[in-house]
């Protein structure tokens, strides 16, 4: 029954008149997914059957790009980002799987993929921090290990590819950005949920460092215990079994509680434990809006404790909800559409806003300063190119303090009189504030606020529904926790903000006393 259905669904994308080649994942994508039906099942096609996948994946994928001059058409072959990954990775698949019937042009399909293949590696470097975020790490990935475990398969040899730089080391770098909750860090357009990733496996197998898999597991797990009869919503996860490493044992993750990740979007993370589902973890980021796929996110960051995500991000709207109704969701520039979009501007994200006014797309946040020092951890983020022509230096700072608590403390300069500077905190929790003071309450657990400085601010609450544009989506059950401070005639601001887990009020004896974040470490 199952063979049946596979010739069914593999007849019924051959016959399609063309693969959507005006958007060229969706031609990639459908040559790999008749690729590795026609490699895996060739034994069992009918001779009919082979003879319409053969011809479709010939005539609708690889002589749109091979042969000829056709290829210089495609900027995806230079591109550094996933569409060069999805795109090599599938066509290479499909070429691979004709190669005995097709050997010319399996042959230069391999020799392009080899030639510009370096390109759509760029991002990972230097130390696998994939800028478009860990949703994007996912899908330019798992296209990425299809095309390398296709090489090795096939010719005996990735050529190389996989020993870019940051490459083999971003499937560490997505264990850190993932939470005790297992919820990830979801900077630019992905979600905070993750789901079951078969690239892991290649990883794990590759490295030799099964413990990688603990957040797949957790999901397989998952899966088996509610009952399910099918496969996990993945449609690559047939390939988890090709890439079992031998060894399945689970060690905690041999990765450190405090990380550093630089990159076009450099991240800090800390956590108390690998292993303490309560575990405390706080992740942050700089970075830049010009990046692909990335948000006017920098200086936001996500705080769990208790089994709790009490600071969070959005995430993504859905695509087309919004190109539907005529976004221009891709465009590019400091008065793109895409800014009028509420969940990918600065004024849904957790960090600062001066004036109400978007950041500056092009400036570019860098991660100043950081300290793995168990006694004295800490991140300091140069927020200033962020807020060009608003302010003259921005820094934000994340300091660890005893007792689980978490220390955000930001400083501006160069602000005109009267300036207001927006401090916010995105969450799922119900909040109660009392001035200076903020308790979140969720799932039966507590987290508590106090604002240090200015003394004369106060926490209020507000809506993370979108304020206008009809074609903004709703985020219920989301709410901002934000401090609004004027900039006085010095335009010196201070914000400065102590979390910590737990229903105990705050010791205002247990607060820190404040000193610039140019003294932190000294």
């Amino acid at each position: 029954a199952l063979l049946a259905q596979a010739i069914r669904e593999m007849e019924a994308l051959a016959n399609f008149p063309d693969w959507n080649p005006s958007h060229f994942l969706d031609t990639a994508e459908a040559a790999a997914a008749l690729g590795l039906g026609y490699d895996w099942l060739y034994d069992q096609l009918p001779l009919s059957t082979r003879e319409l996948v053969h011809k479709a994946i010939v005539n609708n994928a690889l002589k749109l790009v091979v042969g000829s001059s056709s290829s210089s058409r495609h900027t995806w072959l230079t591109a550094e980002m996933n569409w060069n990954q999805v795109c090599l990775g599938g066509l290479t698949t499909a070429a691979l799987a004709v190669a005995e019937d097709e050997p010319e042009m399996a042959r230069e399909m391999v020799a392009l993929a080899l030639r510009h293949n370096p390109s759509g590696l760029i991002p990972y470097a230097p130390e696998g921090v994939y800028p478009e975020g860990p949703g994007y790490w996912n899908y330019g990935t798992t296209y990425q290990v299809l095309l390398l475990s296709c090489l090795e398969s096939a010719l005996g040899s990735d050529f190389g590819l996989s020993a870019a730089p940051g490459f083999m080391a971003s499937a560490g770098v997505q264990a850190q950005l993932h939470g005790p909750t297992g919820l990830a860090f979801n900077f630019s357009d992905g979600g905070e949920k993750s789901s079951f990733e078969p690239a892991y496996f290649w990883f794990a197998q590759k490295l030799r460092q099964p413990a990688l898999l603990s957040l797949n597991t957790n999901h397989l797990k998952a899966y088996v215990a509610a009952g399910s009869k099918e496969t996990p919503d993945n449609r690559f996860s047939a390939l988890a079994a090709l890439w079992w490493p031998d060894q399945l044992t689970l060690p905690p993750p041999s990765l450190p509680l405090r990380w550093q990740g630089n990159g076009a979007n450099p991240v800090a993370v800390f956590r108390d434990s690998w292993t303490d589902p309560k575990a405390l973890y706080l992740a942050t980021k700089g970075g830049s809006a010009s990046l692909n796929h990335a948000h006017m996110d920098a200086g936001s960051f996500v705080l769990e404790a208790d089994g709790v995500r009490w600071a969070r991000d959005l995430g993504a709207q859905e695509y087309n909800s919004l190109e539907s109704k005529g976004i221009a969701l891709f465009s590019r520039g400091q008065d793109a559409e895409r800014w009028t979009v509420f969940r990918l501007n600065n004024r849904s994200h957790g960090t600062l806003t001066i004036n109400d006014e978007l950041h500056h797309e092009k400036g570019r946040a860098t991660l100043s300063r950081f300290s793995a020092d168990p006694k004295d951890s800490f991140a300091i983020l140069d927020l200033s190119p962020v807020f060009e022509t608003q302010a003259k230096s921005v820094t934000r700072g994340f300091r660890l303090l005893p007792a689980r608590s978490v220390l955000i403390q930001d400083e501006l300069g160069g602000l005109a009189a009267d300036d207001n500077v927006r401090w916010a905190m995105v969450s799922g929790a119900e909040i109660q504030v009392n001035g200076a003071e903020a308790t979140l309450t969720q799932d039966g657990q507590t987290l508590r606020a106090r604002l240090i400085a200015p003394a004369d601010a106060v926490f209020e609450v507000i809506s993370a529904d979108p304020p206008e544009n009809e074609y903004d989506a709703p985020n219920p059950d989301r709410r901002i926790l934000t401090i609004n401070a004027k900039a006085p005639a010095s335009g010196v601001v201070g914000i400065a903000v102590v979390l910590r887990p737990g229903a105990a009020p705050l010791d205002p004896a247990s607060l820190p006393k404040l000193e610039s974040t140019t003294r932190w470490g000294h």
